[in-house]
Parts: C-alpha cells; sequence; structure tokens
C-alpha cells in the first residue's frame, strides 16, 4: 500500500506503508507523473532509482494512491517496507 504526502499543488510524495520515500508524483503539463527516488549507502538521493526505478515516469490522470499501487503491480509487493538509509561515513580528518 502507498501513501501520499502533498508538497505542494504539483508534487506529493509517495510513502510505502512501512514510510520509506520511494518517489514522488509531479503534475508536468497537467499529466502526473510517478518519478521513482532511491538513496545511496551515505542517504543521497538517486533520481529515477530504488525499487520502482522500472516505472519510473509512469503517469496518471490525478493523484491516487490506489490508482498509483495498481500500476506499480508487482513491483509493489516485492518493494522493502522501510527506508534503508545508512547514516554518512565519517569523513576522515585532516
Amino acid at each position: 500500500m502507498l501513501t501520499l504526502q502533498p508538497v505542494n499543488a504539483d508534487v506529493q510524495r509517495v510513502h510505502l506503508d512501512g514510510g520509506a520515500h520511494v518517489g514522488n508524483l509531479k503534475r508536468v503539463g497537467g499529466i502526473w507523473k510517478f518519478k521513482a527516488i532511491g538513496y545511496d549507502s551515505d542517504g543521497s538521493v538517486i533520481p529515477g532509482g530504488g525499487p520502482f526505478t522500472d516505472r519510473h515516469n509512469t503517469t496518471l490522470a490525478e493523484p491516487d494512491a490506489q490508482v498509483l499501487g495498481a500500476a506499480l503491480g508487482a513491483a509493489l509487493s516485492a518493494a522493502p517496507t522501510t527506508e534503508r538509509r545508512q547514516a554518512p561515513a565519517p569523513k576522515p580528518s585532516a
């Protein structure tokens, strides 16, 4: 299951039930597009990455968590339910 959190009139954050941020819905030219998001080991954002890479740019008529979940299909059931971000590695001292 997914949840949507409004950011502004044209952007909604997409989260899995466990809280993992897996993408954004962005309104582009009147069409809502799912933009996949992933994170690397130091917590930096990887645009188009994460468990829904293959569903990046999926389009919707309007923001709807159920419709988006159906569009993500089998990838949704295989996705991790919580964020797997690690704290950044300490920087070496000079």
